[in-house]
């Protein structure tokens, strides 16, 4: 892999098989399933603006009080075993063994645990720099991919066959490059989208999502908790110790925008004091909060994902709720997907941006990302209604949950990806019997 700063790999006129437009999680791991399961003979180039991605050499890690983090599910562990990569994130990542879900002021709640399935782990909790690092050590090896940044790609102009894309590099004049397919994974916000003119549907939630890394004082042993309040849903996941924390856990607090706002500027003690009154004493005592940031909730969904010699990928074709962990898992489903038909046209020497190739990719991922976003959309919309019967009715749906073996299965069958329509019994995904019973 050629991790540059010019325009040394990507030269002026190249043509590339494909060019991913994003080299976060979504663009790398994308580039990782294509460069592998394609036996490095699809050529691709990744342009990515962050500077951070240009270094040659991955920095040495060590975990961090004040990392974010991403909650992957068993479903995407085996798309990364798939990809031999999996003993490396799992190298720093905190397993999932049970799940709490309770609603503040509540009858019910339910507990789904690993004891209800034959999978190692209901899901795993890993910081984003170390999958960073576990990337990009991996891209290195690809000699079939170059990955550019920092860069941006200014523009793209279809043709008959795939498409031209403008991209600057730094301290570099523009210069163009052509490829067969051009996947645009560069975020909620994409700025190529809007060029192309791809309208997008928005579901404005008028809340914002706090996110924090925090400490207990007691081992957390695996636990997630999902806990609903009259304010919005509280996540808090599992993390590996660090060196300012031996009892880590990641916190994502659903807020009315002003309210997060303040909690993002209170001091510590302060800060402790209300998520320990809103989340309760169930997990323990809080007792540290690290940096603390917000963004607006919105259900962002691209009206169009395809086109001939485009594809609209990650949250710039789906930006979901983070109530139930999804968004990125979804990603690699599609990026599963997407590959499985890309090698498939490569091997029978078709256009890899051809129409009819990329809307049956389309297709096979509708009901999957239909039922993701539905899922995490109304679960959301579920919580927010404060009328008593129906919050006795949820407490009831609780007990009932907590009740059922068979519900609790299904419930953990969809979170962790591998529900009828999922990318779990695709080819490039590795394989076990499949069963959680």
């Amino acid at each position: 892999m050629a991790a540059t700063t010019s325009a040394d790999s990507a030269e002026l006129g190249a043509d590339y098989d494909v060019v991913i437009v994003g080299g976060g999680m979504v663009g790398a791991s994308l580039a990782l399933q294509l460069s592998y399961h394609s036996s490095s003979r699809i050529k691709i180039l990744v342009v990515e603006s962050f500077p951070g991605a240009a270094n040659g050499e991955p920095h040495g890690y060590s975990p961090s009080f004040d990392a974010r983090s991403t909650a992957l599910s068993y479903g995407s562990r085996k798309i990364f075993e798939a990809l031999e990569l999996w003993p490396a994130i799992a190298e720093h990542g905190a397993a999932i063994e049970s799940i709490h879900v309770s609603e503040r002021g509540g009858i019910g709640s339910s507990s789904l645990d690993r004891d209800h399935i034959t999978w190692p782990a209901l899901g795993y909790v890993v910081e984003n720099a170390w999958l960073g690092q576990v990337f990009l050590r991996a891209l290195q090896g690809c000699h079939n991919v170059d990955f550019l940044a920092p860069a941006v790609a200014e523009s793209i102009v279809p043709r008959r066959r795939g498409a031209d894309i403008v991209v600057t590099a730094a301290g570099e004049q523009p210069y163009s490059v052509h490829a067969q397919l051009v996947v645009i994974a560069d975020g909620a916000n994409s700025a190529l989208r809007r060029q192309l003119g791809i309208d997008t549907a928005v579901r404005d939630y008028h809340q914002s999502a706090l996110i924090a890394n925090v400490s207990l004082d007691r081992p957390h042993r695996g636990r997630a908790c999902e806990r609903f309040t009259d304010s919005g849903p509280m996540a808090l996941l599992p993390l590996t110790a660090s060196e300012g924390s031996a009892h880590r856990c990641a916190l994502v607090w659903t807020l009315a925008p002003d309210q997060a706002q303040q909690l993002c500027e209170c001091d510590e003690a302060d800060f402790l004091a209300q998520l320990q009154h809103r989340f309760g004493d169930g997990q323990g005592l809080f007792t540290a909060v690290g940096e603390r940031s917000s963004y607006p909730l919105k259900l962002v969904e691209a009206r169009e994902q395809v086109r001939s010699g485009v594809v609209i990928m990650g949250n710039a074709a789906h930006s979901i709720h983070p109530v139930a962990g999804q968004g990125f898992n979804l990603a690699l489903r599609d990026c599963a997907a997407l590959v499985v038909q890309l090698v498939e046209a490569q091997q029978r020497a078709e256009p890899l941006g051809g129409l009819a190739l990329l809307q049956r990719y389309e297709r096979q991922q509708a009901f999957d990302q239909q039922k993701t976003i539905q899922f995490s959309d109304q679960v959301m919309a579920l919580f927010a209604h404060r009328n008593r019967g129906l919050r006795l009715l949820r407490g009831l749906g609780l007990i009932a949950l907590d009740a059922s073996v068979g519900l609790k299965k299904s419930f953990i069958a969809h979170a962790g990806g591998l529900h009828g329509g999922a990318a779990g019994a695709l080819p490039l995904v590795a394989t076990d019997d499949g069963a959680i019973f």
